[in-house]
């Protein structure tokens, strides 16, 4: 973990970057059983044609995850105050995720100073999947 304090972050620093390895079919049953979240268009092929998709794809809030994880690298979980995010794109197999955010504000808030996180997660070709906005407090 990688925390940083507030007077040292300037608007425009970087969180540290988040790439995973690429989704597979592995990594979908994983989050399938991990998640509860069995909808047969992300694991049966079969399905996913007949819904005219070329094959399965990632869960939306697989990629939510990640960006979870790019925030919780970054601080620990109970400096995250709020976190939300929008979907923009399917994560399709092979893609390789990978997420960044970006500190678009620094202000103070209840007593704390806070720093507001754009945060994306993208392919390996640039193509955005996600978008959000976290804001986090700092010391």
């Amino acid at each position: 973990m990688n925390i940083s304090q507030y007077n040292d972050i300037q608007i425009g620093d970087q969180v540290p970057l988040l790439t995973l390895p690429a989704v597979n079919r592995t990594t979908l049953a994983l989050y399938c059983g991990a998640s509860g979240d069995h909808n047969p268009i992300h694991v049966d092929i079969d399905f996913a044609r007949k819904a005219r998709m070329p094959d399965v794809f990632a869960h939306g809030m697989l990629s939510a995850a990640y960006l979870g994880r790019l925030l919780t690298n970054w601080v620990p979980q109970q400096q995250i105050r709020s976190f939300s995010m929008r979907f923009t794109g399917i994560t399709q197999l092979g893609h390789i995720p990978t997420c960044t955010g970006t500190v678009a504000e620094k202000f103070e808030a209840d007593g704390e100073k806070r720093v507001r996180i754009e945060i994306k997660c993208s392919n390996q070709y640039g193509e955005e999947k996600l978008a959000g906005v976290a804001v986090v407090a700092l010391a």
